[in-house]
């Protein structure tokens, strides 16, 4: 079996937050290095998302031309998510020459198979911009719920899928004018209706996916499918190739999963490597990852898009939906520009302290909310005391009172015995909620694992021993020393800037940091002699003053 995973594309139009991190990239990135270390062949996909009017607006307001806006604003993300530690295989671009491809072939493929029809619609048009404006240059207050910054398309607030003419006093995102009118144009539709009962059987099969993932698909199902354009008047995008739609491209949502596959063919491209293997193969088991307002597209939209090609392309064997991560009151938002955005989280603290601290109150079954407090206790009692403060006080103790390697002597009795025991049953959870994708609970897991370290040297009390039983205390030492090394390897899918630290620590061969979680629970496998260093600590505690600070800068009231 062979696992391919991708996350939600991040949007070009500026750094994303961390209520993006942990809704789609970080939670896929965990899962990831996780399958890696147990050894199975893995393919992590990502690209960003740069086609669509928000691009457009934000490099009109950067006084950019739109590539270069998108060229610029990629290598900026690229560049953060590799701090982040984000171990994508490839991270392409929907702007490339094999996305503007696929999608054209994909438009091919559903418009001979009878999918496609094309319509004169209805469009608002800007007197004073001189321009039609696609769904996301109309802004207003949405019918269904009353938010008054609800897009042409779809509203933030409720998630309801909109046209920009049932927007009430719309206006334009490019002026702010009113001054609009509605005039005719032609598009293309994709006959969705015509799909629906397709698309209803294979998501009626899915029988393990998430509450949240295939209730947003029955719920769309249930309400009736409609045709939905997949062709936007903009210049800015893929071109469509039929007679009479010069100065059309493909809407944004048509383009964007079709990234998916067109990112791996560049891999393939830039790699050798047999990309179409992982689309059209039959040992794939392939895990998206998103949050919940990108459910609706990828449950129908781009199922039915594959479904309707009559080409075998790979469709999703798990969808790992996510619901929101809240600030102080309301979700993080780009557009709102609320909340903590991934290049100031980095000036903040480091990679893993974030990494740790959403994985372990990352909003799975419910929303959940960041504070600075939660984010200070994860930091402190957890990452600092439980794990920190172990590492530290073992290599330094071991360091000053015998040497910088492993001591000598003493026989593993039932404490030992026991810890290992233990180790096992907890690597066990861990391995088992990892290979389910619970995050939470893998975080909690991980955390009790640290805890069961702390509670064997309380009781063994190694300080203690060195005066009385030097051999028992070395036997202490070796065994903790050697937990020290599966902490290091069970931590490394959260946080393997830190796991690296105690690697080069410990000294690890290149085979043994890639040891798997469950033989890593052998906690005699380093042996006497072994050297080791002494690194330096390896978190930092987030004072109240600190916090205090950081409340008042972010808007954490």
């Amino acid at each position: 079996m062979r696992y391919l995973i991708t996350s939600a594309l991040p949007y070009i139009n500026g750094i994303k937050h961390l209520g993006n991190l942990v809704g789609s990239m970080l939670p896929a990135d965990v899962y990831a290095r996780f399958l890696r270390q147990e050894g199975e062949d893995v393919l992590y996909i990502c690209a960003t998302d740069e086609h669509g009017t928000p691009a457009e607006i934000a490099a009109l307001e950067a006084e950019l031309d739109v590539a270069e806006f998108c060229t610029r604003q990629y290598q900026k993300q690229k560049d953060i998510y590799e701090r982040f530690g984000l171990s994508f295989d490839y991270f392409g671009r929907t702007s490339a020459p094999e996305n503007h491809e696929l999608t054209q072939h994909f438009y091919r493929q559903l418009a001979e198979h009878g999918f496609i029809e094309e319509r004169e619609i209805s469009q608002i048009y800007s007197l004073d911009d001189e321009r039609f404006l696609p769904d996301r240059y109309v802004t207003g207050t949405c019918p269904h719920c009353g938010y008054d910054k609800a897009r042409g398309d779809q509203c933030e607030n409720c998630t309801k899928v909109l046209t920009p003419t049932e927007l009430i006093d719309p206006r334009s995102t490019i002026s702010g004018s009113t001054n609009l009118e509605v005039r005719s144009s032609k598009h293309l539709f994709l006959l969705l209706d015509k799909l629906s009962d397709e698309v209803r059987t294979w998501v009626e099969k899915q029988e393990q996916w998430p509450t949240l993932t295939k209730s947003i698909a029955l719920k769309w199902l249930n309400e009736g499918l409609q045709s939905r354009g997949i062709t936007r008047d903009l210049s800015w995008g893929v071109p469509v190739p039929v007679d009479g739609f010069d100065g059309k491209v493909f809407y944004v949502w048509f383009d964007a999963p079709i990234g998916y596959v067109s990112a791996t063919k560049a891999w393939g491209n830039a790699t050798g490597n047999d990309w179409e293997s992982w689309w059209k193969g039959d040992d794939i088991h392939y895990t998206q990852f998103m949050a919940k307002d990108n459910l609706p597209f990828h449950t129908i939209m781009w199922p039915a898009t594959i479904l309707g090609s009559r080409e075998p392309w790979k469709l999703a064997d798990y969808i790992k939906g996510f619901n929101w991560l809240n600030y102080y009151g309301g979700k993080f938002s780009t557009s709102s520009k609320r909340g903590v955005f991934l290049d100031q989280a980095l000036e903040i603290a480091p990679a893993d302290y974030w990494r740790y601290m959403l994985m372990a109150s990352a909003p799975e079954s419910s929303d959940s909310a960041f504070t600075w407090e939660q984010f200070q206790n994860r930091v402190n009692k957890e990452l600092a005391d439980n794990l920190g403060n172990f590492v530290n006080r073992i290599l330094k103790f071991t360091a000053s009172r015998f040497s910088k390697e492993l001591p000598e002597g003493g026989t593993p009795g039932e404490a030992e015995a026991e810890l290992q025991k233990t180790c096992r049953e907890l690597v066990e959870k861990l391995r088992g909620h990892l290979r389910k994708q619970e995050f939470r609970r893998a975080t909690e897991t991980l955390n009790a694992l640290w805890t069961a370290g702390n509670q064997y040297i309380d009781v063994r009390a190694p300080w203690a021993l060195f005066k009385t039983d030097k051999e028992e205390a070395a036997l202490v030492i070796r065994t903790c020393i050697n937990l020290i090394r599966l902490y290091a390897i069970a931590s490394a899918p959260f946080i393997p800037h830190t796991a690296e630290a105690l690697y080069d620590a410990l000294q690890l061969t290149e085979d043994e940091r890639n040891s798997s979680m469950a033989a890593a629970t052998d906690l005699a496998i380093l042996a006497a002699g072994r050297p080791f260093e002494v690194p330096a600590p390896l978190f930092q505690k987030l004072d109240d003053d600190r916090v205090t600070e950081l409340k008042a800068q972010f808007g954490g009231e």
